[in-house]
Order: C-alpha cells, then sequence, then structure tokens
C-alpha cells in the first residue's frame, strides 16, 4: 500500500471493507436461513351445525381453507394437526381430508378428544388420519418430532374393561390428593407404557446429539382445568433431558405461554373460537433459534436454543 497514492490507499481500504461487510451479510443471512420451515393449527373442530358460544364449527372450514393457502404460499415442508380437527361426527373426517388433499405437503396428525366420538376401535380412527401408531416419532435432519398421545388413558378413549381403565382410576385419585385443576372428563393422559417409551426415545436422542420438539393435544404447562391427567411425571420426564427445546400443544382453544426449567411450553389458539378471527403459526427452525410466527390470534414468539450438536 505504500507504493500507492493517499487516495488510492483510501479507496483499497475502502474496498476491502465493502468486501468484508458483504461476507459478514452473506453470512449472516445465511446463519438466518431456515433448517426447517413448518405449519400448525390446531381444534379445527368442524361440525355442520350452528355456533355455540364463541366455537364456529361451520366456518372452521373456510379458516381452514385459509391456513392451507398460507403454508402452500409459504412453501412450508410439512404440517402438523395438533388434535380436535371435528367436533362430534366421524364422517366429518372425510370432509376435513379432502381440504388437507390440497396441501402441497405431508401432514402429521395427532388425535384430541373431540377425534374420538362415535369411534369404538381407537385403532380404526389412527388410520383414518394415516397415523403409524397412536403415539409416534418422526426425524427431519438432526431434529426429531415426538408426537404424543395425551388421549390414551382417557374417559372418552374406550378404556373400559382394559387396564388403561385403572391407571385412569389413578390418575384422577392422585388428582384429588394433590388438589389439582384437571380432572374433568375432556382431559387424559399418557399410560405407563407410553411414559417408558417417551423416557427411553429421549435417552436416545440425548445420546445422539439430537434436538427434539415435542407436540401433544393437551398441554402440561401452566397448569390449568385443560392440562393432560398426569402432566407433573410429563414435565419430570421431558425436563431431565436438554435436547428438549421446546413442546406445542392444543386444546386449551384461549392459548397458554410459559417456560418450565427453561422449555417454552406453548399452547396454541383453537382455530374454531371466534367468528372470524383464524388461529395458525409457522414455524421456523434456524441454526440457533425458534420462530413461531403466528397469524389471527396466535402470537408470534421467538426463543433461542442452545444445539444439542
Amino acid at each position: 500500500l505504500h507504493l500507492l497514492s493517499r487516495r488510492q490507499r483510501q479507496m483499497c481500504i475502502r474496498d476491502r471493507f465493502i468486501c468484508i461487510s458483504l461476507l459478514w451479510s452473506c453470512t449472516s443471512v445465511r446463519d438466518d436461513t431456515p433448517i426447517l420451515k413448518f405449519g400448525i393449527f390446531a381444534d379445527t373442530q368442524y361440525a355442520d351445525c350452528p355456533s355455540e358460544n364463541m366455537r364456529f364449527y361451520r366456518e372452521a372450514l373456510q379458516k381452514l381453507d385459509t391456513c392451507i393457502n398460507c403454508f402452500n404460499k409459504e412453501n412450508v415442508q410439512f404440517t402438523i394437526n395438533l388434535g380436535d380437527i371435528i367436533d362430534r361426527k366421524n364422517n366429518d373426517l372425510n370432509i376435513i381430508k379432502s381440504y388437507l388433499c390440497r396441501l402441497n405437503n405431508e401432514v402429521y396428525h395427532i388425535t384430541g378428544n373431540h377425534d374420538y366420538k362415535e369411534v369404538t376401535d381407537n385403532s380404526v380412527l389412527y388410520r383414518q388420519l394415516d397415523m403409524p401408531s397412536e403415539y409416534y416419532w418422526f426425524k427431519k435432519g438432526n431434529w426429531v418430532f415426538i408426537m404424543l398421545n395425551t388421549n390414551e388413558v382417557a374417559a372418552y378413549a374406550n378404556v373400559n374393561g382394559t387396564e388403561k381403565e385403572q391407571e385412569l382410576t389413578e390418575m384422577l385419585d392422585k388428582i384429588k390428593q394433590t388438589g389439582g385443576k384437571q380432572g374433568y372428563r375432556w382431559n387424559g393422559g399418557a399410560s405407563r407404557k407410553q411414559m417408558e417409551w417417551l423416557d427411553h426415545l429421549l435417552a436416545e436422542c440425548e445420546g445422539n446429539k439430537n434436538n427434539v420438539l415435542l407436540f401433544s393435544h393437551h398441554p402440561f404447562y401452566p397448569f390449568s382445568e385443560f392440562t393432560a391427567l398426569n402432566n407433573v411425571e410429563i414435565l419430570e420426564t421431558i425436563s431431565r433431558y436438554s435436547c428438549v427445546k421446546a413442546v406445542i400443544s392444543g386444546h386449551h382453544h384461549a392459548g397458554a405461554f410459559g417456560y418450565y426449567k427453561g422449555i417454552p411450553m406453548i399452547t396454541q389458539e383453537g382455530m374454531v373460537e371466534t367468528e372470524n378471527q383464524n388461529a395458525y403459526s409457522i414455524v421456523e427452525i434456524t441454526r440457533d433459534s425458534i420462530l413461531v410466527r403466528g397469524y389471527g390470534r396466535v402470537p408470534s414468539r421467538s426463543f433461542k436454543y442452545s444445539n444439542n450438536q
């Protein structure tokens, strides 16, 4: 540089600064580019019947259609249904599925308490929703998505005469003893077998240095009359594993949010509520953040996470 004029040196330094700035800018954009991008909706509760209170059952189809169009436009990689896709008639699943066929991506389902209406064989319901099992997981890159079934032990889920009936009695007795709020017929829980499966799966994810997102119909936290019957047991299990980055649930139509031992606990607002406001979200996972872009009644949120790699 000492052989150049002062003006040439200044221009050279300026050009180097611009190049460095451009490289930094490109790196920043690349770091913020989503690793994964997926859509979520909860509690559509479609039914061909008049509205009741703040639940507008027929309007759910138009809301779902708007949601589907948005997911297609935004090119989400897949979609998650958090349960209660219908309200009262099993045949209504055919109508809902005809709408979901318009999605340009795969849909992963979990069931909600209303989905069991008119169902006498739970396995039939799971087949109708193309679920591989009553609870399951799938993997996208280094992220494991765990789809829990908090309807497994519930008064509405055909447990009479099975070992799960005794588990239900034990859960309800424990809620009474501890002064819990959630001992209602519309709530359910996860069986001992499912809890063992969850614990084993999370230990495996931790060992493999996977990052985990959990999904359920019933929320676990904040505590309310809508949380899963054995929410404390579930919380104690998942909070032992640093691989768990967030939990997303439905069921409580008003929505809720809180941190449990540092884990974001999101309860997504129900689509069926209110006449004109919709409720769905798009989740983007970047190198170090989880971004929830809410639509309608769903608020937007963002969380930093420590990569488990």
